[in-house]
């Protein structure tokens, strides 16, 4: 655990909005950005429709912009994949995601050690770009918005996350952090973003209600 006085630098910091940075949508992607979601601050609510099979969906799939809890201020991350039989994302009886019908990407320091971490919020440091600590259980989340995808754009958007989880080698709480990561997806999506320098709940928050 990082000490006190570096958590609250690090927290007052990274919770300041820059003005003016918010993001346009992108019109070669506008058709997402059109796309119902679904929301929650904390637990996964199913779509609308919820057939017996999920084959049977208009949008089998989708994308779900999170924030979850953690020592420090926490994590903002994504997940997708393909909604179970009812409709839902696919969870265990645990709790847990389901692998098989899931993936996670999002940006951290490749390190389990709080060196790498505290080097971070002033130097860039070598990253990881797939699931952290917590991503994959459902106790730790601390605000989602969820978006069901046609086949088609989960087509689409998949290969882009990919190519973005392999060229972006470096994390910095100000310069490049987790949710800027996120945003990146996002505005390929056509959807506008906030800044990423607010804690990730608020984040999260500010990204659902500025395209809903």
């Amino acid at each position: 655990m990082l000490p006190p006085f570096l958590r609250l630098a690090a927290a007052a910091l990274l919770s300041l909005a820059v003005a003016g940075c918010t993001s346009t949508a992108s019109p070669r992607n506008g058709v997402m950005a059109n796309a119902p979601g679904t929301a929650s601050d904390g637990f996964v609510q199913a779509a609308a429709y919820a057939p017996t099979d999920a084959s049977r969906l208009a949008k089998p799939y989708f994308i779900s912009f999170r924030a979850r809890n953690a020592e420090s201020y926490g994590h903002t991350f994504v997940v997708f994949g393909q909604f179970d039989a009812k409709g839902r994302v696919p969870y265990d009886s645990q709790g847990v995601l389901i692998p098989s019908m899931t993936e996670v990407a999002g940006l951290h320091p490749a390190s389990t050690s709080v060196v790498p971490y505290m080097v971070g919020h002033i130097l860039p440091v070598p990253s990881e770009t797939g699931a952290s600590d917590g991503d994959t259980e459902k106790a730790y989340l601390l605000a989602e918005w969820t978006i069901p995808l046609t086949p088609a754009q989960y087509n689409e958007i998949v290969p882009y996350i990919h190519n973005l989880q392999a060229r972006s080698p470096v994390w910095n709480a100000v310069t490049y952090n987790c949710s800027a990561f996120v945003s990146d997806i996002a505005r390929h999506m056509g959807y506008k973003t906030p800044s990423p320098l607010h804690l990730p709940k608020e984040y999260i928050t500010q990204l659902r209600e500025m395209n809903t």
